[in-house]
């Protein structure tokens, strides 16, 4: 069976708002009654479908990054997708975490560079304390030696 459709509606759409304002006010009486009365009823909605652009839903797709890191340096990554793992335990190296986290947004570099600052002290402390216990373990061999 074949179904008919309506034309389509158009609406004369020749006169400026303003225009229809002022043909308003043209037609308030000498006594003062406002144009409100004369108004005309709302538009009735168009049937069928309307046209132009509609509202689509986006398809969203979780991924979860999730960066590790420890006071020693050492970093490890972990991605999911939805809930099910993509990879786990990736060693990362602690520049590779700070380019990617200023690539993203500067919000998430501050504090990751923060860490990794606090990090590179701590590595440069332990240097220095390991080199003080080797120059006295280097002290304590030629003392043995002579």
């Amino acid at each position: 069976m074949k179904r008919e459709t309506a034309p389509a509606m158009s609406l004369d759409t020749t006169t400026a708002p303003e225009e229809q304002a002022a043909a308003e006010a043209e037609t308030t009486s000498a006594n003062g009654t406002e144009a409100a009365e004369t108004a005309p009823e709302p538009e009735q909605p168009k049937r069928g479908r309307q046209k132009g652009p509609t509202a689509r839903k986006t398809r969203t797709i979780e991924l979860t990054l999730t960066v590790t890191g420890t006071a020693d340096g050492d970093w490890q990554a972990d991605l999911k997708k939805g809930s099910t793992w993509v990879a786990r335990g990736l060693i990362v190296s602690a520049a590779a975490v700070s380019r990617a986290a200023k690539e993203l947004h500067t919000d998430l570099s501050t504090p990751i560079d923060e860490v990794i600052d606090a990090a590179r002290e701590q590595q440069k402390a332990k240097g220095a304390q390991l080199e003080a216990e080797l120059e006295e373990a280097k002290q304590a061999l030629a003392e043995l030696n002579s």
